[in-house]
């Protein structure tokens, strides 16, 4: 099994709600779990669709198909259905969310940062002149 492809126990959990099976209308589907395998790797990649490997199958084949799913609701079956277990091996972790500790900042007894925002009416920046407007709109346009 190569890195992004599905393991051997979601597939199971997922394979029965996916379009294309023998009993479906229209054309059954052989290659549910490599499309699957093809969607996991450009989500996982971030890549854009021109970028999908060829032995994944050609892009805009992919898109499309893609596509039509999610028109009919597939990936929010799939979804539910993967997240009845989460698998915390993947986490991701947000910025905005994670604080540092306060003495994480910088060593003891090192120079005290000074905060812009609580340094109202403080000098303007160095690197700036003071009759240098901080943002501005070109009159022309």
């Amino acid at each position: 099994m190569r890195r992004h492809e599905i393991e051997q126990e979601a597939w199971e959990r997922i394979e029965g709600l996916l379009p294309g099976k023998a009993g479906d209308p229209g054309v059954t589907a052989a290659d549910n779990r490599l499309f699957i395998n093809a969607v996991f790797w450009i989500a996982k990649t971030g890549a854009p669709w021109r970028d999908l490997p060829p032995r994944l199958g050609p892009w805009n084949t992919v898109f499309q198909r893609f596509n039509r799913w999610s028109k009919k609701g597939v990936w929010q079956k799939v979804a539910e259905a993967l997240a009845g277990d989460p698998d915390l091996e993947w986490l991701m972790i947000d910025s905005t969310v994670v604080r540092a500790h306060q003495h994480a900042a910088g060593k003891k007894g090192g120079k005290k940062a000074s905060s812009w925002a609580g340094a109202r009416g403080a000098s303007a920046p160095r690197s700036m002149s003071r009759s240098m407007p901080t943002a501005t709109r070109c009159g022309s346009c």
